[in-house]
């Protein structure tokens, strides 16, 4: 592992900062708000996606953390609808530190697919699938009283893919738009030079 010069290390830390404060901007400024929590963004998960890309997964699941602390923050209201000491960890960290934790691993496969457009983009699929998958747990076991005539199953599925399919979309094509744009690799992000 490289050792950062001071220069390097202030550089990471602002940029986290800024990704991570545009990223709480983004989710705030919802296209679309359900009722029970969830909303559909405009790249809001993308600043989190492109840290990971640039600073390894390890960098980008700590900032998905910090990202997934300022969501808690931001829906403490959600506590005041479940009860039980089970309810409330799934809660946390089905609904905020894994859900949001997993967006810092999208750099995935960075080293794995030779392209940088299609590496950040299929990373950005994956890490909003698994945070789907944590919503839908959520969904069945602390929100089933919401499902009402409908199975328990079948309303989480609805409900999450509802938001997150969007969220999917917007974020793996903002991804790939990003990294066909700059180079994402460089110390300083720099607009890609058109191959000719």
């Amino acid at each position: 592992m490289e050792k950062l010069t001071k220069k390097q290390k202030i550089r990471r830390l602002a940029e986290s900062a800024i990704m991570l404060a545009l990223s709480t901007i983004l989710a705030e400024f919802a296209v679309f708000k359900l009722p029970y929590g969830g909303s559909v963004t405009l790249f809001s998960q993308l600043p989190l996606v492109v840290i990971s890309y640039r600073y390894g997964v390890k960098w980008g699941g700590f900032t998905g953390l910090v990202m997934a602390c300022i969501q808690m923050l931001f829906g403490l209201e959600n506590f005041s609808y479940v009860s039980g000491i089970w309810a409330y960890l799934i809660l946390i960290f089905a609904d905020y530190i894994i859900a949001f934790g997993v967006l810092g691993l999208g750099g995935m496969f960075k080293n794995k697919i030779k392209k940088q457009s299609i590496s950040l983009a299929v990373g950005s699929i994956v890490v909003s699938f698994i945070r789907f998958l944590c919503h839908f747990i959520s969904g069945v076991t602390i929100w089933s009283s919401y499902a009402e005539n409908t199975s328990v199953w079948a309303y989480s599925l609805t409900y999450n893919a509802s938001y997150m399919l969007p969220e999917l979309i917007i974020t793996a094509v903002g991804a790939f738009g990003i990294a066909s744009l700059f180079d994402l690799s460089s110390p300083e992000i720099k607009v890609r030079k058109a191959k000719k």
